[in-house]
């Protein structure tokens, strides 16, 4: 039977007497204010989580309404999917992940005094399962690095104190939740979008299109070296500076690039691909850095 099951069992325990069953089991448990969930004053929480029953009694002697928990994750041996009911009604996303076969039979579900739902199920031995938070979908997971109050602790409520209750008692099961698999469920990445690995055909009629096509298609790690090549093609095109800069500036900014790193990628590439320097009057040339007779965002960048 795991070891919860020694308090769930019986709620008419005190929160003291719970938290030295549990330590007796193996469990850490550490106190929480009366009434509500931070832990106590000058405590670091779930990081003096312990067994030993000294402390714990000292704990409980100095504030005898203490509420109790436990460090959720391989310190426990129990992780929490955590259903709420503030802001986002998370019961419709837990109805969703339920049907889809991500929360198999929890060892025990405990009703929490806002209305919300506890699921508790058996930490994986074999890897780390970190707490993390989907408020959209109104649903936490509560392992490695979390706590969560354990009943019969108590917290206020709309001006009441009402308890943490257990709602259903599976102390036999064994079912881990693949929390990773639940939050992609709940938080889905969005898809990738296809793109073309190769470089675009630099004859023909619409060569320039299919240039700058192509770098609205570069990821993080390929930007500016495509970037550079892109304007090389261009001036191999006949392509002025200027021309150049305007026609790659609105794709690159659409991959994350600032027109200061195009006007300088630009530059850079006109110095490679030509065999003479590009000169043109301070009027057009996007890299003077001579005081520009007439506003020009390209020179102005430059």
């Amino acid at each position: 039977m795991n070891p919860l099951a020694l308090v769930f069992k019986d709620l008419r325990t005190s929160p003291a007497l719970a938290a030295r069953q549990l330590a007796e089991a193996g469990v850490p448990v550490f106190p929480c204010i009366p009434g509500g969930k931070r832990p106590l004053p000058g405590s670091n929480g779930f990081l003096d989580a312990t067994t030993n029953p000294e402390q714990i009694n000292s704990w409980w002697r100095r504030t005898p309404n203490a509420n109790l928990a436990i460090p959720t994750g391989s310190e426990s041996g129990v992780v929490v999917v955590d259903v709420d009911v503030h802001g986002t009604n998370g019961f419709h996303a837990f109805s969703q992940a339920r049907a889809a076969g991500l929360l198999p039979k929890p060892l025990v579900v405990v009703r929490t005094p806002s209305g919300g739902m506890h699921r508790y199920y058996p930490a994986k031995r074999d890897s780390e399962q970190r707490s993390w938070q989907v408020a959209k979908a109104g649903i936490d997971f509560r392992g490695d690095g979390g706590y969560v109050l354990i009943p019969p602790s108590q917290t206020t409520v709309e001006g009441a104190l009402r308890h943490y209750e257990v709602f259903e008692l599976h102390a036999d099961s064994t079912a881990a939740v693949d929390s990773v698999a639940l939050r992609d469920f709940l938080d889905p990445k969005p898809a990738e979008q296809p793109r073309s690995t190769h470089r675009p055909v630099l004859s023909g009629e619409g060569a320039v299109q299919r240039i700058t096509t192509w770098v609205g298609t570069l990821i993080e790690g390929e930007r500016n070296r495509g970037l550079f090549w892109a304007a090389c093609r261009l001036a191999e095109q006949g392509l002025t500076p200027t021309d150049a800069f305007e026609a790659l500036r609105q794709p690159a900014e659409a991959i994350g690039l600032s027109q200061r790193e195009v006007a300088l990628t630009v530059r850079s590439a006109y110095r490679t691909a030509c065999s003479s320097p590009v000169r043109s009057s301070p009027e057009v040339n996007p890299f003077s850095r001579r005081e520009p007779q007439r506003a020009s965002p390209v020179r102005s960048l430059a």
